[in-house]
């Protein structure tokens, strides 16, 4: 599926790279607040859900090749957050939702 329909269904914010969301395509989630987690277990192309907001998200992002990273809580996202963001090309999303909620919508979506 591609991040276009996801951030219109889901009716996300988008931060950064909003012209590359209708060239990525999503094959699920992840939702972890811990970047070793992340870093273990997340997959190529999963949409990242969490409320951590600096640019060393973006350097495990980049990592795992994941398609996004939303950020709950609305919480708004550092400068150097998307200055990474943008220099990876990994679009930065938002939502006023809790990560609990976020995981269920996007699960709902994939399911």
């Amino acid at each position: 599926m591609k991040l276009i329909d996801i951030v219109d269904k889901l009716g996300l914010k988008v931060f950064s790279n909003s012209d590359k969301l209708n060239e990525i395509e999503v094959t699920g989630g992840y939702t972890s607040d811990l970047l070793s987690d992340v870093m273990g277990n997340a997959q190529e192309g999963q949409i990242w859900i969490t409320l951590q907001n600096h640019k060393n998200v973006m350097a495990v992002a980049s990592l795992k090749d994941l398609a996004a990273v939303i950020l709950v809580k609305s919480i708004k996202p550092e400068e150097n957050f998307l200055k990474q963001s943008v220099e990876e090309g990994i679009p930065v999303l938002g939502t006023d939702r809790q990560a609990f909620e976020m995981s269920g919508e996007l699960y709902k979506i994939f399911n």
